[in-house]
């Protein structure tokens, strides 16, 4: 399977620099159909995409801007949304302008829909792949898995520790691994994250009773707190008034229980704070996953994800 990144990742290259240094290179990279990236400079009225090339410039007209754009599947948002970052083209051949200038005409629908044929129909369930998050809702984050093609992560595959918005875990533009939930009729990729974050097991080697370590207030309830260790593993402190959820706090660990998937806190201090966050810690670093049980083999309750048994089709 040919593999597709993200945009915003070829731009970076050696061999993208070069071909953007001269009118002869990119002629060469015309006729070797290469993908190339360059920046979006801006987004005229009738919203065609021009692209700063460095040895001349280059026009993404509306249509070939993005799959979907011509049949109106695909609002024009998709095309004025990149303005000032890379986009992915081929070079579809050249033309001078008003001014008599020569300019590249390019298409970034040319490079979607290769990415469509080669890439994105060959994914199966389970497969982790390279993503960037692109932009965040409530209910998910959007990120490009490949020449700008978009995938939902709903907020409830993101980890196992409950999260109030996806903001809490990712910012736009951060490159992260995803793993493939399921793929429908229309070729639209379903991922997840979760399960490249560890079992309960994994997270809670990390800890020991009687240690007072640190952590994020996720919910307050009446029966006590919840606050996250990390990213797939939060215990139960018990309930103390005054601490709100999003704060940091200090927690002293009482006990850790396998077969009950639980870990029993104290809150020691909780208070606002802003801190840097840490890049993810991965536990599974291959590129296919069957099967990914979180739960504790001597828990009877059994959390898991079998992608053996996702939609795809």
């Amino acid at each position: 399977m040919k593999q597709y990144y993200p945009e915003n990742v070829l731009i970076s290259t050696e061999e993208n620099r070069l071909a953007l240094s001269s009118k002869a290179t990119l002629k060469d990279a015309w006729y070797n159909g290469r993908t190339l990236e360059a920046r979006a400079v801006m987004c005229d009225k009738e919203h065609n995409l021009h692209v700063d090339l460095g040895a001349m410039c280059g026009l993404i007209v509306r249509e070939e801007g993005a799959i979907g754009i011509e049949d109106g599947s695909v609002r024009d948002i998709a095309i004025i949304s990149r303005v000032n970052k890379p986009v992915v083209f081929k070079i579809l051949g050249f033309a001078p302008d008003a001014q008599g200038d020569t300019i590249a005409l390019l298409s970034r629908r040319a490079v979607q829909e290769d990415c469509m044929r080669d890439y994105v129909r060959q994914l199966r369930p389970g497969d982790v792949i390279d993503a960037v998050v692109t932009h965040m809702e409530p209910f998910g984050v959007f990120c490009d898995i490949g020449a700008g093609i978009s995938a939902l992560m709903p907020i409830d595959a993101i980890s196992v520790s409950r999260i109030p918005h996806p903001s809490a875990r990712f910012h736009p533009g951060q490159r992260i691994k995803a793993i493939v939930k399921a793929r429908d009729a229309l070729d639209r990729v379903t991922l997840s994250y979760k399960e490249l974050l560890g079992t309960w097991e994994e997270n809670a080697a990390f800890f020991k009773p009687g240690e007072t370590v640190p952590g994020i207030v996720r919910s307050v309830e009446r029966y006590g707190i919840f606050v996250e260790l990390r990213e797939n593993l939060a215990g139960l402190a018990e309930y103390v008034s005054g601490v709100e959820p999003g704060q940091h706090a200090s927690v002293y660990i009482k006990s850790l229980i396998p077969e009950r998937m639980k870990i029993k806190l104290i809150i020691v201090d909780s208070f606002d704070a802003v801190y840097p966050s840490a890049p993810p810690h991965y536990f599974f670093t291959g590129r296919h996953l069957d099967r990914w049980v979180y739960s504790p083999a001597a828990c009877p309750k059994v959390i898991e994800t079998d992608f053996r048994q996702m939609v795809c089709v």
